[in-house]
Formats: C-alpha cells, structure tokens, sequence
C-alpha cells in the first residue's frame, strides 16, 4: 500500500480557497510514528439489509419508524448498503490511504434471538469484511455495542435493555462469541460507543432509541414511557459494570492470545 500522506485526506474535505495553509505543512512526520489515521462507522448507520439474512430488528429499526422520532422520516432500513457494497467501501478506503477502520458488529446480526444460536450468515458478513481490511493492509478496530440493543432484549421483561443487571449476561455473552469468532485477527477492541449517548439521549431525553423519558424531560411526545429521573442513572451504571465484565473475560481468556 502507499504511503499515506495526511494532506491528501484533509485536501479532500475542502476546496483549494479554504483550505488552511498549515495544513500544507503537515506531513506524516508530524505524528507519532505508531500514529493511526482512521475512519469509523456503526452498523445501523451504514450496513441496511435490516432483514436480510436472518438479522432481527435492533432499538434503532423500532425507534426511526416511528413518526417523528427522525427529523425527515428516513430509517436505517438500506442507508450506504454497506451489507451488498463493503467491497466497494474499502476501496474508498483504500484510496484515501487509512490505517484503521472502526467499524460497529450489529449484536441482532450475530445473535438474531434469545437462544444464543449464532446466526452464520451474520458471523460471515463480519469475516468478510475483516479479511478484505486486512488484504488490504487496513487494520479493523470493532466496537461491540454503538447503540443498537436487540429488540428482543428491551422487551423481554426480565431484562429490559439496559435498565436491569440481567443485561450484563447477555452482553458479555455477545462479547465471547465476537472474541471467538473474530478475535484471531482482531486485536482492537471497544467494547461501548459513548455511554453519554445511550443513558441520557435513550433513557434521559428520548431523542434516541428506545426513545424512553417522561414529562420531566421536556420533550414533546405523544405518549411517554420511561422515567427521566431514574433510567438513566440506572443504564449507565449497567453499561459500566458491563463493560468491566467483558474487559475483564478479554484479558483473562483472549489477549493473551491476541498477538
């Protein structure tokens, strides 16, 4: 792969008047020499294929579906298509020059149900894309949960998403089948996108998916479910200790052999 030159990616984002002319003086010497220049997705955000394959529907399908959530309307039901188009995507990455790409695992892709069955065709799609990184000298960075909690999880009344303690099972579950399935090739691993986000815009405002708050919030909604005073507090001391979980089995059983 060529060498990757900063200023031809940053050139890319504006026209020759507004580009700053510092940015003629950066140069990959600028960086630490194990410096990763990157770019980064989720998997609600560009894979569509919603229902492709056996994926089952994740917060985020429930959430833009409903009127109004979504400014103009529009679903994560097809997006960039990445699911039918990754080959071509990484070409694009390819000619910018990267060194990483952080991508999100779709958790109702791999585990489409309650039974814990991995669903093949989802661990495929992952390894495909994983391998063409890889061919291609671009190291894959995989965030395990980037907001889309499985449908299936937020309303079974046991667990109730992130609102219960039962919820740490089940993503640590998740999180052994991605190191088992993917951890021989990947070695980057986050294991939450922006707790922030999913606590407060989830639980806290309703903004994002699932869409829980109550009056106090001060958002407009035609019904409210949710409880703003407490859920979010709740939720994001159960990302945590989740996260610990699945930080914890990572070092005890899988990076030793992550080399």
């Amino acid at each position: 792969m060529a060498p990757f030159r900063p200023c031809r990616f940053m050139h890319s984002c504006c026209s020759p008047a507004e580009k700053p002319q510092k940015f003629n003086k950066i140069h990959r010497d600028s960086f630490p020499e194990n410096f990763a220049f990157g770019v980064s997705t989720s998997a609600y955000q560009v894979e569509g294929a919603v229902s492709t394959d056996g994926r089952s529907m994740s917060i985020w399908d429930s959430f833009s579906h409903v009127r109004g959530n979504i400014y103009d309307n529009s679903t994560g039901d097809v997006t960039c298509d990445h699911y039918h188009r990754y080959k071509e995507d990484i070409q694009l990455m390819v000619a910018l020059g990267i060194d990483a790409y952080r991508l999100s695992i779709s958790w109702s892709r791999i585990l489409p149900d309650n039974t814990g069955r991995v669903n093949q065709a989802g661990a495929a799609f992952y390894n495909s894309i994983i391998n063409e990184l890889l061919h291609h000298g671009i190291e894959p960075y995989v965030t395990l949960y980037h907001w889309d909690m499985p449908q299936y999880l937020e309303n079974d009344p046991q667990v109730k998403g992130w609102r219960t303690r039962k919820i740490i099972t089940h993503y640590v579950y998740f999180a052994t089948t991605c190191f088992r399935l993917f951890g021989d090739r990947v070695k980057n691993w986050i294991t939450v996108n922006e707790i922030l986000n999913i606590a407060v815009s989830g639980y806290g405002t309703g903004t994002r998916a699932p869409g829980r708050c109550s009056v106090i919030s001060g958002t407009q909604k035609r019904v409210y479910i949710g409880d703003s005073a407490t859920e979010p507090y709740l939720v994001a001391h159960n990302v945590l200790l989740s996260h610990a979980a699945a930080v914890k089995l990572y070092r005890e059983q899988f990076q030793l052999f992550a080399v």
